[in-house]
């Protein structure tokens, strides 16, 4: 393996394949990112540590050949990341909802070119239920608050109690639930980010609304 490559992400080994394809996808993301605002300028200079790692820790949550949903892809995070360690089992897949077309574009090209296991949906969230009516887990980072999280992700997860989702949140995370418990019931499993202290990821299963 180049020396440059991690053999390690957040502790846990990738495989020499895995480690490319990441690394190949990190210099398509700069090349692509010099014309295209995929995350803040300010944290592209780190991007494997703010974004790439950050975005791995939802697979290593829930490993394994599943499928996925991935709401406002943006960037590629974590729905690419997710999709690129798929493509070392060769099984499960990842569905990118994005409606920006460039951002799109982009998501094409990166799963093309590192050979990860999904597909890009250039359309708006709310329509991709009709589109794709079942998956095994849902993830987003830095799309919306809780509450509409929830809401984008009830045509999935109120059918099918085994739908799990995965949100990235950060330091005020708290306030977000507590305004979500408002109008929807569900388990929570807190994930402290290995990544960042103030942050962490939502795991949320056995979604119901709350009469009101």
């Amino acid at each position: 393996m180049n020396a440059s490559l991690p053999s390690t992400v957040n502790g846990l080994r990738v495989s020499r394949e895995t480690a490319e394809k990441l690394d190949h996808f990190s210099r398509l993301f700069q090349k692509w990112a010099k014309t295209i605002n995929l995350v803040a300028p300010s944290t592209r200079q780190n991007l494997w540590e703010r974004h790439i790692a950050d975005s791995i820790q939802i697979y290593q949550m829930y490993p394994g050949p599943k499928q996925w949903i991935d709401l406002g892809s943006g960037g590629g995070f974590p729905g690419i990341i997710t999709a690129i360690c798929l493509a070392e089992l060769g099984d499960g897949w990842v569905h990118l909802i994005e409606s920006n077309n460039k951002k799109a574009a982009f998501l094409r090209v990166a799963l093309a070119e590192t050979g990860a296991r999904g597909s890009v949906h250039p359309i708006r969230i709310e329509q991709a239920p009709v589109l794709i009516p079942h998956c095994d887990a849902i993830s987003a980072r830095a799309l919306a608050d809780l509450t509409q999280l929830l809401e984008y992700c009830a045509a999935w997860m109120l059918p099918a109690s085994s739908v799990t989702a995965y949100f990235h949140k950060g330091r005020d995370y708290q306030a977000e639930i507590d305004k979500a418990v408002g109008r929807f019931q569900f388990d929570l499993i807190k994930h402290k980010s290995v990544i960042e202290p103030d942050s962490v990821v939502l795991e949320i299963a056995n979604l119901s609304r709350k009469i009101q």
